[in-house]
This record gives structure tokens, sequence and C-alpha cells, in this order.
């Protein structure tokens, strides 16, 4: 699980089932160390559809969000941290058995968020994007809002409370 304005990995796990208590697991693990989200936004897998999943959610207050069917897009910033997890550490490595990976996965999340600069954050790293909560690279404009008559609001993580007032932002996930 990502943050979206800072890149920050905030929580993850690995399995090879598509069982969703791993993924509520990591949720519940995100949730206890950084807070609520105003918005989580996910694809469409069993994982993220299980009522355990969006249960929790519900029970917190968070708004769900779930990309269009096939729409890798709509999920970008997840997507490019898998691409970057891949090319960037995987395929270099080759690990032979699961408790490799979660050693190599461990540092490499270290280092992504420690030390890793990206360019969308004026050459900041996620942990420094997230920490201060400025110079991130991932204003999401709210058109809802807009179709509603309402000014569009900025979306970002800081964890602050939702503001409404135009050019504002308020926490997503």
């Amino acid at each position: 699980m990502i943050d979206w304005y800072s890149r920050k990995v905030l929580s993850w796990r690995i399995s090879n089932s598509m069982e969703s208590l791993f993924c509520v697991d990591c949720l519940e693990d995100a949730i206890r160390i950084h807070g609520l989200p105003v918005i989580f936004n996910s694809d469409q897998g069993s994982q993220f559809t299980s009522e355990a999943f969006t249960g929790v959610l519900k029970r917190e207050g968070v708004a769900i969000s779930m990309d269009g069917r096939g729409r890798t897009l709509d999920n970008i910033f997840v997507e490019r941290l898998w691409r970057s997890v891949k090319y960037e550490d995987v395929y270099l490595k080759g690990y032979t058995s699961t408790g490799e990976l979660m050693v190599g996965l461990a540092a490499y999340f270290t280092f992504y968020n420690g030390e890793r600069p990206h360019q969308s954050l004026a050459y900041r790293t996620p942990d420094e994007a997230y920490r201060t909560g400025s110079n991130g690279g991932a204003t999401i404009v709210d058109l809802f809002g807009a179709v509603r008559g309402e000014s569009p609001v900025a979306l970002r993580s800081t964890g602050d409370s939702p503001r409404t007032e135009s050019g504002q932002r308020r926490a997503a996930a």
C-alpha cells in the first residue's frame, strides 16, 4: 500500500494465493502505523472486493474507490511501483525462495522509501515528501465536486482532515 502523494510504501505483504486475509493484515498494519486515509483506491481484485477487506474500510469510515475493470492506468502509481520493484530488484536478483524474497523486498522498500529520489517529487525521497508534505507530485483533482457544482478540490495524503475550500487538499490513499 502506498501513499499516492509521496509514493511512500506504507505497508506490504506477499502471498502465493488469492486469499484476502494477507491484504486485510496489510491494510490494518498501514492504518495502525499511519492513520486513516480519507479515500482508499485499489483495483477490483478479489482480495480488495472481499467483505473482509471492504468491511475494514467501511468500519473505519474510509471512502472506497476502485479502478475500472482492465484500466491499469487508473492506479498508475501502484503499477509504476511494481515495475520499479521488478526491474530494480526482483529480475536482477532472481530470488529462489519466499524467505529470500521477503528479505530482499524488505531491503528494497527501505531503499525505495529512504534513498531513491523521484523526479515527480522534485528529486526527493518518498520519506522526505511524506514527512514534510511538500513538493509532492501526485496532486489529484477531485472532479466529482465540480460535477456537483462545487469547486474542484485537490487531493493528497497528509493526514489532514478534509477541507472544501477551492485549492485546498484532503487526504487520499
